[in-house]
């Protein structure tokens, strides 16, 4: 475990494999840690140093009061990235963190120089939907979305076959801090990355779920389409979560686009 104080917050952060290896970064999406990455380290190659961290309000990093916005999530990533002495890297983002990804790349272009775009958007939600959601925890907790927010995240297949492994991300998903959940929430309810996410040119690999309730294969392909160096993918079967229902799927996607990309 390592803990580091960023921007005012204690953040969580992980390292793995090569320590001089080309790095890779990895943000977790609204209501998880990075433990959503576990099932996928194994399905890539083992000469990447690896950097997994837990978002602001998420895990074990601090969850402050408050609503957020966009550039603290950004501003949390960049100080980490510093704070390790790494530049370049390819920066994988699920959900909200693909729209960190996003931020980042527009505000510190220094940091990274390839992204993995997965099951996110330049935009996503309205701010009336997270408005109610917001309403709701605060209400009930997390517990309250608990089970609509499951049906978004797997597949009926996932449900039916994996119901002990649900369990298990229903309740990291409702252990969330309310203060965490709904600061990142507000986070999302203002951000809209449309025309700086248009004006990238970096490599760029976007994949969707077909299954995806939360953020629908139309909706991934739409951000993809805005950037001219972008790949898109979808992962047939798959949820909002493809690094836990599909990890060799990703794996091999994400390999290839490494390999590609060639050395840091």
């Amino acid at each position: 475990m390592r803990m580091t104080d960023l921007n005012g917050i204690r953040v969580h952060h992980h390292e793995s494999g090569d320590p001089d290896g080309s790095p890779l970064v990895f943000a977790n999406s609204l209501g998880t840690d990075l433990r959503v990455w576990d099932a996928l380290l194994p399905h890539l190659p083992p000469d990447l140093r690896i950097i997994r961290y837990d978002m602001r309000g998420h895990g074990l990093t601090d969850a402050p009061d408050g609503d957020y916005w966009m550039g603290d999530l950004v501003a949390d990533a960049a100080a980490l990235m510093d704070h390790l002495g790494i530049k370049r890297a390819t920066f994988v983002g699920l959900s909200i963190g693909g729209v960190v990804a996003q931020g980042l790349v527009a505000e510190r272009p220094d940091l990274v120089r390839a992204l993995v775009l997965s099951n996110t958007a330049a935009k996503i939600g309205t701010p009336d939907i997270w408005a109610e959601r917001v309403a709701a925890v605060r209400a009930g907790g997390v517990e309250a979305l608990a089970d609509a927010t499951l049906a978004r995240w797997f597949s009926k297949r996932f449900h039916a076959e994996r119901a002990d492994e649900l369990r298990g991300w229903r309740n990291m998903l409702t252990r969330t801090p309310v203060a965490g959940y709904v600061g990142c929430s507000a986070a999302l309810a203002e951000t809209d990355l449309r025309d700086s996410t248009a004006r990238l040119t970096l490599p760029t690999l976007v994949v969707a779920g077909s299954e995806d309730g939360s953020t629908p294969p139309d909706l991934v392909r739409e951000t993809a389409e805005s950037i001219a160096a972008a790949r898109f993918e979808i992962i047939r079967g798959a949820g909002h979560i493809p690094c836990v229902e599909a990890p060799e799927i990703l794996g091999a996607l994400l390999t290839g686009f490494l390999s590609d990309l060639g050395p840091a």
